[in-house]
Parts: structure tokens; C-alpha cells; sequence
């Protein structure tokens, strides 16, 4: 690409979703957000945005761009850092992913470390979808599960989140706790929409408890957790969780097979610089109190 303003423009506007918001965040007029986007579709001679009454959407090949010119700003910038000896400054964005299940634990530490680094904008992506390290979609992932392998990312264990089956005192109430596993088909569970969930706590669901008696299903861990605690049949939740309501009621002792291990994630590119490293061990050292 001969022309890089004519990148960023377009990575702008991705980004902010209109003319008047690139033009704020570059600095220019409206006419040359617009001039540089016709340019640089011109050139490629491929649309990069729909356009329509609110604003500008990306398309595919917009989307692509844009992935390619975030992870190109934000290794520009930090090697803007390096050159020019910022020392411990910690500022721009810090982009950090999870599941949702998890944002009462990574909240908090976000709100903290922003809180000693008040030039940092911090971005907090949730979802099952895997954000891509290597274009930049995020600087930290956590991860559940087995340990990515991805090439290029680097790997850490981070905890072993512990999970237990629980009701709720409503539910407990109104159906009893099971006299043991024989009596599981007596009872209403919380369970995962997918059948083919490989946490290690929905195979043993699948295993143990028939279909039919898993009368209430979730498409994640946090909907599960809200089940549970409205009283709509017996589920699994992490331990850490569940200590959180006083309402809730451990069914039987915890397996060992139940747990999961969550990873640290990041791209090698990235992995060594002040800010990741800065934010991996502030949030190592927060996550020492996150387990009951």
C-alpha cells in the first residue's frame, strides 16, 4: 500500500463508524475522510464500507482491513514507546478477552490496574469466539480449556477454576437436594444448549443425568449461573461464583474432574512489551485472591 493515511483513514472510520468521528480522532476535515476512502477503494477497486443513513459498516474486505490495520498501529506504537524510552509508562489501549463468566473477577482488576495507569484505555472483549492475537484483536486472552496451540502465541497457566453442582434455596425448598447420582433422575438440572459441550463438567452432566431431566438449557456459563440462582433446577458453577450468593446450596462434593484450567494468552510480537508485561503481572498477582 503506497499511501498509509489512506489506511489509517479507513481504520478510523472502521473503527468510530463515521466520517465526523475519523475526522475528530485524525484531526482533519470530513472531505479528506471521505477523499481517502474513495482513493484507497479506488485503488484496491474493491468496496470497503457500506454506506447508509447512521454511518459507515465495513465489509468483508473493510473487516480485513481493519484487523490488519490495528495490529499495524499498535505495533507502530509500541515501537513509538520503545524509541522513545518511556520507561515504566504504561497508556493507550490494552485490549484484554475472556469469557463473560469471568468478568466479575477480570473487572475489577481492569478498573484497578487502569486505576494506576490513568493514561490507559482499556477494552474488555467477551464471547465464545476466539479474538485473533495475531491481528491484533487483542494484547491478553484468557482462555478455559485445553492449552491453545496456535503458532505464534505465547502460552502460560494461569489457574484451575474449580467448579461444584449447585440449587438454590428456592429450588431445595420446593424439590429437596437428591439422595445421591441414583437420584439425579428425579430432579430438574441446568445444563448447556450444546450437547456436544466439551467442558469437563457437561460431559459428566451428559453421563450422569438423563436428557430429560435437564429441563432448563443455557448457551453459557453465565446463564447457567442466573438458572441456578432463579431456582430453575440444579447446575454447575465455579466455586468462586457460587461463594458470591449465600443462597446456594453445594449438591455433593466437588470431582476433581469437574475443574478446568484457564491460560494466559498473548502474540509473541507483543508478549515482551512494558504494557503486557506490566498488566500480566498485576493481574497474576490479583488473581491470588480470586479463588474461595
Amino acid at each position: 500500500m503506497d499511501n498509509w493515511d489512506e489506511v489509517r483513514t479507513a481504520y478510523q472510520v472502521a473503527r468510530m463508524g463515521t466520517v465526523s468521528g475519523a475526522a475528530e480522532v485524525l484531526g482533519v476535515h470530513h472531505a479528506t475522510v471521505i477523499r481517502h476512502i474513495d482513493a484507497i477503494e479506488a485503488r484496491l477497486k474493491v468496496k470497503l464500507f457500506q454506506r447508509h443513513a447512521r454511518g459507515y459498516t465495513p465489509t468483508e474486505a473493510g473487516e480485513d482491513l481493519l484487523r490488519v490495520a490495528q495490529a499495524t498501529e499498535d505495533q507502530f506504537n509500541q515501537l513509538v514507546g520503545r524509541l522513545k524510552g518511556r520507561g515504566d509508562d504504561v497508556s493507550g489501549e490494552l485490549v484484554v478477552t475472556s469469557l463473560a463468566s469471568l468478568a466479575p473477577l477480570v473487572v475489577p482488576t481492569l478498573t484497578a490496574f487502569q486505576q494506576d495507569h490513568p493514561d490507559l484505555i482499556v477494552r474488555y472483549l467477551t464471547g465464545d469466539r476466539l479474538f485473533r492475537l495475531e491481528y491484533g484483536e487483542a494484547h491478553v486472552a484468557i482462555r478455559a480449556g485445553a492449552a491453545p496451540d496456535q503458532p505464534d502465541n505465547v502460552v502460560q497457566p494461569f489457574m484451575t477454576q474449580e467448579v461444584g453442582l449447585y440449587a438454590s434455596q428456592d429450588y431445595i425448598a420446593r424439590r429437596g437436594l437428591p439422595a445421591g447420582v441414583e437420584d439425579f433422575p428425579n430432579h430438574a438440572f441446568v445444563g448447556a444448549d450444546d450437547e456436544n459441550s466439551r467442558a469437563p463438567f457437561s460431559r459428566w452432566l451428559r453421563a450422569n443425568v438423563p436428557a430429560e431431566a435437564i429441563t432448563f438449557r443455557c448457551s453459557n456459563n453465565f446463564t447457567v449461573a442466573e438458572a441456578v440462582l432463579a431456582g430453575a433446577g440444579i447446575g454447575f458453577m465455579a466455586r468462586w461464583e457460587a461463594a458470591r450468593h449465600p443462597q446456594l446450596q453445594e449438591v455433593m462434593e466437588p470431582l476433581p474432574d469437574w475443574a478446568g484450567n484457564l491460560w494466559l494468552v498473548t502474540h509473541v510480537d507483543l508478549h515482551r512489551t512494558n504494557k503486557v508485561q506490566t498488566f500480566l503481572k498485576f493481574l497474576k498477582e490479583q488473581a491470588k485472591d480470586w479463588l474461595p
